[in-house]
């Protein structure tokens, strides 16, 4: 159900607090902001974000089979747009940093684990080692602009790096039969949703907005709320079961009130399933080829934007407690939360000293 936007001003300069609402990317999208001096009225901010995020829909989603993503996946040839030129170099980065344990080219193993943009589940150690033949930024150009035609087209064999190694990763394996792959199945799920807030941030920067709280599935904020106090942000207790966001709180985040910032939490409690007793979740560690197995229950991560907030709380549940704690305590830009499980089947928290949690 949409929220209405409140009551338009006729003014050439808007006041005080507007909310605006609405659906995106298979779920909803709010955004608060102080219109206070922005000469933009309400019905022209709300074009302006729903703009972007059909953009951002007919470029990176995965769901929609006629987006650049998809047609891509498809083996289509496309002339990709600047939001997916930007998005494959800056996961490259990730990736890279990361040494592979954020991978938005592991497509084929999110596809065969159920997490990706098709339906399957419990796979078999020979469609697992098919499906890491094919997967891997490690067989990739690391820009998709050098991988372009003198026109500005691309085709999805083009990402593969031309180092005589390439031969393995075009054959996948199911069961007997043999199927050649052209190139890469690209997933930009962990980033996409954080990407998305920080290019609607953007938009409401330039517009003059200094404080807001932008929420599509994953939140970035900056300044003050209507209260004139640092935004809050529940955290969810990382229990199954616990569908619904708000329903049952961990704690409540606080912002700096000044810089904006994005806060991601991944976590293992909303998305798998249970096969013969056992639990497997959505985070898949594609260096192994199989979901993480760890006591991290969920990651909460601060940073400078949501796009990295995204990526780094995936990363976190991936490497698994001690060392996500390690990797948040070695960065300055990084503030994290992070609930794991214990022997006894209790929660143990721990917090990073800058992140303000309110209990």
């Amino acid at each position: 159900m949409l929220v209405p936007a409140l009551v338009l001003s006729g003014c050439m300069e808007q006041t005080g607090y507007q909310q605006l609402s609405g659906y995106a990317q298979g779920g909803t999208w709010s955004v608060k902001y102080n219109a206070a001096g922005i000469k933009a009225r309400p019905d022209e901010v709300r074009n302006g974000i729903e703009a972007i995020l059909k953009d951002i829909d007919t470029t990176l989603s995965g769901y929609n089979k006629s987006s650049q993503l998809s047609r891509l996946n498809a083996g289509d040839t496309i002339k990709p747009g600047r939001m997916l030129m930007e998005m494959y170099d800056y996961s490259y980065g990730i990736w890279k940093e990361t040494e592979g344990a954020v991978d938005v080219a592991a497509g084929p193993l999110f596809d065969i684990w159920g997490f990706g943009f098709r339906n399957d589940s419990l796979p078999s150690a020979d469609k697992v080692a098919a499906a890491m033949a094919v997967s891997g930024m490690r067989r990739l150009v690391p820009s998709m602009e050098e991988a372009l035609t003198a026109d500005g087209r691309l085709y999805r064999e083009r990402l593969i790096r031309n180092d005589g190694d390439s031969s393995l990763a075009l054959r996948m394996t199911k069961g007997a039969e043999m199927a050649t792959l052209d190139g890469p199945v690209l997933n930009f799920n962990a980033v996409a949703q954080g990407y998305s807030c920080d290019t609607v941030a953007r938009y409401l920067c330039k517009l003059g907005v200094k404080d807001m709280l932008v929420d599509i599935g994953e939140i970035w904020c900056s300044g003050l709320n209507p209260s004139s106090k640092p935004w809050k942000v529940g955290v969810d207790r990382p229990k199954d079961g616990n569908n619904t966001p708000g329903a049952d709180l961990d704690g409540i985040w606080e912002s700096s009130g000044s810089a904006g910032q994005g806060i991601v939490t991944s976590g293992n409690y909303r998305k798998f399933y249970i096969k013969d007793g056992r639990k497997f979740s959505h985070t898949i560690d594609p260096r192994s080829g199989y979901p993480a197995e760890n006591t991290l229950l969920s990651a909460t991560v601060t940073a400078p934007s949501a796009a990295s907030a995204d990526a780094y709380a995936t990363y976190c549940m991936v490497i698994g407690y001690e060392e996500a704690k390690a990797f948040i305590e070695s960065r300055a830009d990084l503030e994290g939360y992070l609930i794991r499980a214990t022997p006894d089947g209790s929660m143990e928290e721990w917090a990073s000293p800058g992140f303000r949690l309110l209990k």
